[in-house]
């Protein structure tokens, strides 16, 4: 008996202990370089309890993807309703963990000072991918540019696409263009419309360059700290989900980016 007893603390020992090595594996966690990853470097400064190892995103790699197969345990690079248009593609789900910031999209130009400057049949690129293409529409239109057909209301519920777009005075061209790609393109362009993580990779600040920048307010595309479901409870991803949203944090991204990047307090993320 005393054997048996013996053998089995030996076998609870092993568990315990590798449940204590899983706790002090850093967390992966993929991010893109601006402002995400530098974010998450802060982070790691106020709480060097929580070990983080960052993969930093370069163009072509799909975060989400890599969450699906495991290679990461969450990814901090994306808004909600790009998540959603990717569970339905990857045919996953994912779990939102915490809702952090807002990167403001922006109309820029090298050429042009004002929209008015901008001549018939211009150039303008817009992301490629169909949230940020239709969120780009909404915000061509927000500035006067095209008017979209009646019923296209909201960002976040209707989806629009070049095709629906009705008026277009100036005869604009519009171009999809892979999101990354278009700040290297923006001295080819009369306008872009450029995401602001890589807007401030680029050199740009939004809050300053932008022509046109959009609005905050009901603003439906805040970044989100993404996870699998299954690690939602995962005290790592809970301390850094807490981390993300901490007063420290809001002021560090409120003074760092001066308006670029701007930090949410409250948000639904219900999906």
């Amino acid at each position: 008996m005393f054997k048996k007893t013996g053998l089995t603390l030996a076998v609870l020992g092993g568990v315990f202990t590798s449940y204590a090595a899983l706790a002090l594996e850093p967390l992966r966690v993929a991010a893109d370089a601006v402002p995400h990853a530098q974010i998450l470097e802060y982070v790691q400064k106020i709480d060097p309890q929580l070990k983080l190892k960052v993969i930093e995103l370069t163009s072509g790699i799909n975060a989400n993807e890599l969450l699906a197969h495991g290679d990461v345990d969450a990814n901090y690079t994306q808004h909600l309703p790009y998540l959603k248009s990717q569970e339905k593609a990857l045919g996953k789900t994912f779990a939102v963990a915490a809702t952090v910031h807002i990167e403001p999209l922006g109309i820029y130009s090298h050429r042009y000072k004002s929209f008015a400057d901008v001549p018939v049949k211009g150039t303008v690129a817009v992301p490629n991918n169909v949230t940020n293409l239709s969120r780009a529409l909404y915000l061509l239109q927000d500035n006067g540019l095209i008017k979209l057909k009646p019923g296209f209301n909201d960002p976040a519920a209707d989806q629009a696409t070049p095709k629906d777009i009705a008026e277009n005075p100036k005869q604009l061209k519009i171009l999809e263009v892979e999101s990354a790609q278009i700040p290297r393109a923006l001295d080819d362009l009369d306008l872009a419309v450029i995401n602001g993580n890589y807007a401030l990779e680029a050199g740009l600040v939004p809050a300053k360059d932008a022509l046109g920048l959009e609005k905050v307010e009901h603003n439906p595309y805040a970044n989100i700290l993404v996870t699998n479901p299954k690690l939602l409870d995962d005290p790592r991803i809970k301390q850094l989900a807490k981390d993300l949203t901490s007063p420290e944090v809001a002021k560090f991204i409120t003074e760092t980016y001066t308006g670029s990047v701007l930090p949410v307090t409250q948000v639904d993320t219900t999906q």
